[in-house]
């Protein structure tokens, strides 16, 4: 999605916004009398009995002299981000439906921070929400003008928005890669899909296919890969390094004493990004009940996140060096597929007992994170992991589908995750990672148990089962989707498949960024 942007550090006066059928004016609690149709949102106050700070909690569209519509909202320096972007998206929805091809955004106030967050915010909820998504509606209804200008009045950036057009194009790939049908994303389909975003950004690639696991001693993973016809399931490894830091590398000056350049270059911090990839989980063989099974190739999230979130680095140029590890594959029924009270061992060399064989999503991390905390070929471990899936009921049931959990071997870790999730407009919420619940997965014929029969507390157990296949004692977060999707949108997104997580994600890896040592 490419956006034609144009900017006015004046405000919006009556003939430049003729030009525009679509407006939103997003205004601050002291700009009552300071927009062009203050009169005009007078009228509609008395007409419904309502006043200027309704607008706080209930923005208004209404319709202009010229035939166009504009949508009004008060921003609060009281709200969080995602209160700011929930307010944005209720008060875009009604230009959005519409389908513009272009659009203006006013804002008002005679504080510059203030125009700038929310000229900020109100681009990116607008882009955000006409990105272009799959569709396989035949209807002429179905095939819609996408939004190709955008106009901002009253702030006028040093920047061009390319962070968030950046998040936005990753938002964007993370929901048309999770919103593709089961049969549109197999494995041997996304490893393709995969394979051809290396190439576009220059990543470097490498596939770990069934036959190599299998050699490897990747039995966790090859247990649930296994169950499918074809085997087509792999581990994809994906590396970026900043522009930079690869010329470096690549350099003559290699053999020479390092300048203070080189070493801050030397110094970049490495993380780590795993993804559950899941295409479709029938549940295997203890099969789940249709009601629970629709919606099942969704949960791939997790690696779409992990996946996307590389993408906006990528295109950020951020100063650090990333590993994305994607387990893909599909939890499938046939005649080699696993089953309980099997036995399996770990590419860690652990023996697994398998207890029910709809805990396939931890089977395939286990292994993926081994191969993501050991050294790379230069001798290098990760300074941190972050992993993504959508993993346990039990996390949904904890927090529901409006926020989501992680769970970290760190408590700052815990904490700055948190702190990213907030600064992104993305509700997270810490749990704890309590050893006592490794006690639930003794087992009597295996090194442990993959999961319990009782389920209470499941996603901290999970948790614990996966962090024993985390090898040099590397930090590490781990992040339970729950609120992947939700009906009518979450936060800034409208649409049910939100993308959450690509956002946290991005403000995370900053963070880590920012500090000047991990103490975690």
């Amino acid at each position: 999605m490419s956006i034609k942007l144009t900017q006015h550090a004046d405000n919006c006066n009556e003939s430049a916004l003729y030009l525009h059928k679509h407006s939103i004016f997003v205004l601050d609690e002291m700009s009552e009398n300071k927009h062009l149709f203050a009169d005009l949102l007078k009228n509609h106050f008395e007409r419904n009995q309502t006043d200027f700070n309704s607008l706080t909690k209930t923005p208004v569209c209404i319709h202009l002299p010229n035939g166009g519509i504009a949508s009004f909202v008060v921003l609060l320096p009281t709200l969080s981000v995602f209160q700011q972007h929930s307010l944005l998206r209720k008060a875009l929805k009604p230009i959005i439906d519409e389908h513009p091809q272009s659009m203006a955004i006013c804002v008002v106030s005679d504080v510059a921070d203030i125009r700038e967050r929310h000229a900020c915010a109100a681009y990116y909820v607008s882009t955000v929400n006409t990105a272009v998504l799959p569709s396989r509606k035949t209807s002429k209804d179905a095939k819609q003008a996408t939004l190709q200008d955008v106009t901002i009045y009253g702030y006028q950036a040093t920047h061009d928005y390319q962070q968030v057009n950046a998040r936005v194009a990753a938002n964007t790939l993370c929901r048309h890669l999770t919103m593709l049908p089961p049969n549109e994303l197999t494995p041997t389909i996304y490893r393709k899909k995969v394979a051809e975003l290396a190439k576009q950004y220059g990543w470097t690639h490498e596939e770990f296919d069934m036959n190599a696991l299998k050699e490897m001693g990747a039995g966790a993973f090859y247990a649930v890969g296994q169950g499918s016809e074809p085997m087509d399931a792999a581990i994809v490894h994906l590396s970026y390094s900043p522009p930079a830091y690869l010329q470096e590398q690549q350099g003559a000056a290699l053999n020479q004493a390092d300048t203070d350049e080189a070493q801050e270059k030397k110094s970049l911090k490495r993380i780590a990004l795993v993804g559950k990839g899941i295409c479709f989980d029938t549940g295997g063989h203890n099969l789940k009940p249709a009601k629970y099974m629709q919606g099942m190739h969704e949960d791939m999230n997790g690696s779409a996140v992990a996946l996307s979130i590389l993408q906006a680095a990528t295109e950020m140029a951020l100063p650090v060096k990333l590993d994305c590890w994607l387990a893909i594959a599909q939890n499938h029924i046939g005649p080699l597929a696993y089953k309980q009270n099997d036995v399996v061992t770990a590419l860690n060399g652990m023996t697994i007992e398998i207890v029910h064989t709809d805990a396939e999503g931890r089977m395939v991390l286990a292994d993926t994170l081994t191969l993501a905390s050991r050294p790379n070929k230069h001798g290098d471990l990760p300074d941190v992991i972050l992993d993504y899936a959508t993993l346990t009921g039990s996390m949904a049931v904890a927090v529901g589908d409006r926020m989501s959990g992680i769970i970290s071997n760190r408590q700052e870790l815990a904490y700055l995750a948190v702190g990213a999730g907030a600064k992104a407009g993305e509700r997270i919420v810490a749990f704890p990672y309590e050893e006592d619940f490794d006690v639930d997965l003794d087992s009597d014929i295996a090194d442990i148990k993959q999961c319990t029969l009782e389920g209470g507390g499941d996603h901290i157990h999970a948790t614990r089962f996966m962090g024993k296949f985390i090898e040099n004692d590397i930090a590490w977060v781990h992040a339970d989707l729950s609120s992947t999707n939700r009906k009518g949108g979450l936060g800034a997104v409208q649409s049910d498949v939100n993308g959450f997580g690509v956002g946290f994600g991005i403000e995370l890896i900053k963070s880590f960024i920012q500090k000047d040592t991990l103490k975690i």
